[in-house]
């Protein structure tokens, strides 16, 4: 095991490692208080060899990491991929491909719902990884010995996992189940930060065509600031406090004061013009060029109905020993008790064939579910009785 200090050694490093069909991968990162997370340590391993890259080494140039990621010949093995995967696209400007990723594969194969890499590990291998050096600090210098042993069996570990959940796939035929999500993985949308979708990720909830447009350009502000200051999204402004602007829409400074949510004489600060600004801009936007607002679901018989897809669900991920969360979303379902056309992921590909058509059966009376020796199980439109 070897610490990579500079580019000559990285590159050696990253040649030898692109000789193998499969590696893993494991990154060390920072971002409390920073907007794009700080890489720190690369660790990689292949079947003879694990490396450590401090990624933060004086004159280190990671082209030969990021040339390994979209090298097409080198399955890259993650475990919980996405922010990993992030960070080499805020840096290099393009995707690892192909990947594997151990968490989701392990949704699949029936081991919860997005079981942790200590506990895969202990239940596969039966090791139980060291989880000492856990909450470090990645950014400090020098690194210690134990710090590098710790992420180095990140990887090695990794190794025997992906090799037992692979096996596992192929023998039960769920291979393309999972190349199916890294689709999602490794698509550049997926990781789309543009200020203008900003809105999107947040929970807040809006009625009207208005507070939607003022949530829409207060979002987009707070993400510019974000990005411009390289500051998490909540050093500029919580995200209650943009809801509360959205509902109220305080286009003057003195209506700006009023609110509550708001730090006291957040008015008079170099933000405050900004936020009236952005209202404005919202008030004034055309409602023909929104989004549609979502009506809320769940009236009248929906709830019902909905409850009674979260049981065939349930049924249906310990049938197939499938964790349900990648199956469908509670959000799913709910679109699903309104639209049988919902474009969501519980109606497409594998979640369809696996639960997507049996939800629809149950919602039109085709099918229905009944307990049995204790265990609820599905009966098909022959076999109910009618009265």
């Amino acid at each position: 095991m070897d610490l990579i200090k500079t580019s000559t050694e990285l590159a050696a490093a990253c040649d030898r490692l692109a000789r193998h069909p499969t590696i893993t991968v494991d990154t060390e990162f920072l971002r409390e208080t920073t907007y794009y997370p700080l890489l720190c340590v690369v660790q990689m391993a292949s079947a003879e060899e694990a490396i450590v890259v401090d990624a933060l080494a004086e004159g280190i140039d990671l082209a030969p990491f990021f040339d390994l990621m979209r090298n097409e010949q080198v399955l890259k093995v993650f475990h919980a991929a996405r922010q990993d995967i992030e960070i080499i696209w805020n840096m290099a400007g393009s995707l690892p491909q192909p990947v594997f990723d151990t968490q989701v594969a392990a949704m699949v194969l029936g081991y919860g719902d997005s079981i942790a890499y200590d506990q895969l590990v202990e239940r596969i291998t039966g090791h139980r990884p060291d989880k000492t050096h856990r909450f470090t600090d990645w950014s400090r210098r020098p690194l210690t010995p134990d710090q590098v042993t710790y992420a180095v069996s990140d990887v090695t570990h990794l190794r025997d996992v992906f090799a037992a959940l692979d096996a596992d796939l192929k023998k039960r035929g769920r291979s393309d189940w999972v190349s199916e999500e890294m689709r999602v993985l490794t698509s550049p949308a997926t990781y789309d930060a543009s200020p203008e979708r900003a809105w999107e990720r947040l929970k807040t909830r809006v009625r009207k065509p208005k507070e939607l447009a003022v949530l829409m350009e207060v979002a987009a502000w707070r993400e510019r600031e974000a990005q411009t200051r390289d500051v998490p999204r909540g050093r500029i402004m919580k995200d209650d406090a943009i809801g509360d602007i959205a509902t109220h829409a305080p286009t003057s400074l003195e209506r700006l004061a009023h609110l509550r949510s708001l730090p006291k004489g957040f008015d008079k600060s170099k933000w405050g013009q900004d936020i009236v600004a952005a209202v404005q801009r919202g008030v004034a936007r055309d409602p023909a060029t929104l989004p549609k607002i979502e009506k809320p679901r769940n009236n009248g018989n929906g709830a019902a109905t909905v409850e009674l897809l979260k049981v065939l669900l349930r049924m249906t991920s310990e049938r197939h020993a499938v964790a349900s969360k990648i199956i469908a979303t509670v959000d799913d379902l709910e679109q699903i008790a309104t639209n049988d056309q919902a474009d969501v992921g519980a109606l497409h590909g594998w979640r369809r064939e696996l639960f997507g058509e049996s939800a629809l059966a149950l919602k039109h009376g085709k099918l229905a579910l009944a307990i049995e020796k204790g265990r609820v199980v599905p009966v098909t439109g022959k076999d109910q009785k009618t009265g």
